[in-house]
């Protein structure tokens, strides 16, 4: 049911509003006439219809028309899906094995010893070494015990076999160097065989460590005359710098007083 207001003419200040009320056919068709509607159709359209009404339909059920419902007296059972063991099987002694096994030969019977095992035991004892107690040691007033021997309480280091020897990798080292000084000795005095290396005498190495003595003392005295305020750059440039030559000096000083066979080269 459909229902339209139509407006009817009266005064000019009146509206007068009529309700037509029409069927469901009648109102579809009074719309089509009032408001046409233009849409495309395809000529297949009913036989897409009809082939998709006729698939769908086939399946509306559960499962496809042609598959058989299962049967309710085969239902699923409780335990069904349980894994099971086979059936246990009656053990059979294979009697050919045992009787092959089992010797032939009769024990001896009705043996005896003359032994007496009373006074063996009294002879093992009596010749038996004793047993040492172990060593131990309470150190508190309830008794509690700790083995003496690895306490480190006793001197167990004097009485090793290698106690008060060189190690062998002290020995070793110890030839290494001496085979080097000697090495080094053969060299210098084939240089000053050929000419090309002399030995400073103790007089010259006295005046050469003086005088590095003499350009350290100056250096010190210079340093301990810098300013206690470090503000500047070239003040920071000029500290490192007597730094860097003292340093030096130290470094030489100890290679002279270290030494006391010097060589230097000729040229």
């Amino acid at each position: 049911m459909c229902v339209f207001g139509k407006r009817e003419e009266g005064r000019k200040d009146r509206v007068k509003l009529k309700l037509i009320v029409y069927s469901r056919e009648n109102a579809q068709k009074h719309l089509e006439f009032f408001f046409p509607v233009v849409s495309y159709h395809s000529k297949q359209r009913k036989v897409v219809q009809k082939d998709w009404d006729s698939k769908k339909s086939t399946h509306k059920t559960m499962g496809l028309p042609k598959v058989e419902p299962p049967c309710p007296k085969h239902h699923l059972l409780k335990h069904s899906k349980e894994q099971k063991l086979p059936e246990r099987k009656p053990y059979k002694v294979p009697v050919e094995g045992i009787k092959s096994s089992i010797p032939s030969d009769k024990p001896l019977m009705g043996l005896h010893t003359k032994k007496n095992f009373v006074q063996a035991n009294i002879v093992d004892v009596q010749m038996s070494v004793p047993k040492k107690p172990v060593p131990i040691i309470v150190d508190t007033r309830k008794g509690n015990k700790i083995f003496l021997e690895p306490s480190g309480l006793l001197p167990t280091q004097l009485y090793r076999k290698d106690f008060g020897k060189i190690p062998d990798y002290l020995i070793k080292q110890s030839e290494e160097e001496k085979k080097a000084q000697e090495e080094y000795d053969a060299y210098v005095k084939e240089r000053i065989r050929q000419g090309s290396m002399k030995m400073l005498t103790e007089e010259e190495r006295n005046n050469v460590l003086s005088g590095l003595k003499k350009n350290w003392a100056e250096l010190n005295h210079a340093y301990q005359s810098l300013s206690i305020l470090i503000d500047t750059h070239s003040k920071q440039m000029h500290k490192e710098l007597l730094e860097a030559k003292m340093k030096k000096l130290e470094q030489d000083i100890d290679m002279f007083e270290k030494h006391k066979f010097i060589y230097i080269p000729r040229n």
